[in-house]
Formats: C-alpha cells, structure tokens, sequence
C-alpha cells in the first residue's frame, strides 16, 4: 500500500515537472502575436520609445524563453533585450551560426521580399551557450524599413 502511495506520488510530481517545463517555453502564437504588439508600438510610439521598451529585459518583450528584436533592413540591430552589445556592431549581417547560415541576412530578405515568415538557425538559449535549433518569425513593421523578431526553440518537434 505505501509503495502504491510512494508511485502515484512520484507519477504526480513528474507531471507537474513536465507541466511546468512545458509552460516555459513559448510558443509559435506568442512569438507572432509579440511581434504584431511591437510592429503597432512602434508605429503608435515611435522609433525611440519602441527601442526603449523592446530593449528592456525584464519587459513585456521578454517572456518564459524568448524576447522580440527590432533591425532595420540594412541589418542593423536597433534593440535587443538579451544580448544588447549587438546594437553597437554596425550591423549583424556577418554573423554565422555553426552551420554557417547567415542568420540576419535571413531575417532582412524574409521581412524584405515576404514581409513576414519564420527563420530556422542554430542559436543559444538565453543564459546558455550551447547553439539549439531555433526558428524565429519575422514580421515586417507596416510602413518601414524594420522588422521585429521573435523565436521559439525546437528540439525534435514538428513545425
């Protein structure tokens, strides 16, 4: 009877484990639906105000394991709330990920010649190092030159 109890137990916390992991982790949704707030904040706002509230990393940009990101189609990264040094590169379109995909250069010619899609690349999760795949909708902001971005990571899932 006790090994009955200790089981169901066990069986209970494992799927509140896996509840709660699940539940940190965003979704596709989310990361489109961020992207459309921030393309609106930045035509409601302006350029300055979005670049300060996107930039923030403990916004309303930044939720469970992602973030959105706001570039210019030159590449330029205007905010990034986890890794803000890459504002201050003259622009992003050099950087790699392991596979040698140019990531950026991806995310200008989706929101150039599409206005919006999804990116596949390898790219760490925040706090990490280690390269996981990663895909990130891309939507261009209505009646600009830039674009926001938002990410979910993938580990074998279908998408």
């Amino acid at each position: 009877m006790k090994k009955g109890h200790l089981l169901a137990g066990l069986v209970a916390t494992l799927a509140f484990s896996v509840s709660a992991s699940a539940q940190q982790s965003a979704t596709k949704e989310e990361c489109v639906v961020k992207c459309h707030e921030a393309a609106a904040l930045v035509n409601l706002k302006g350029l300055a105000a979005a670049i300060k509230e996107i930039s923030e990393p403990k916004g309303a940009f930044v939720w469970k394991d992602s973030y959105v990101l706001l570039m210019n189609l030159e590449g330029k990264m205007l905010a990034h709330p986890i890794q803000p040094e890459l504002t201050q590169l003259p622009h992003c379109l050099l950087i790699t990920d392991p596979t040698d995909k140019a990531i950026f250069v991806n995310f200008v010619n989706t929101a150039r010649n599409a206005g919006h899609g999804w990116v596949e690349y390898m790219w760490p999760r925040p706090g990490k190092s280690t390269p996981a795949k990663k895909i990130t909708y891309i939507y261009r902001v209505p009646g600009k030159d830039l674009f926001v971005g938002a990410g979910v990571y993938v580990s074998g899932m279908m998408y």
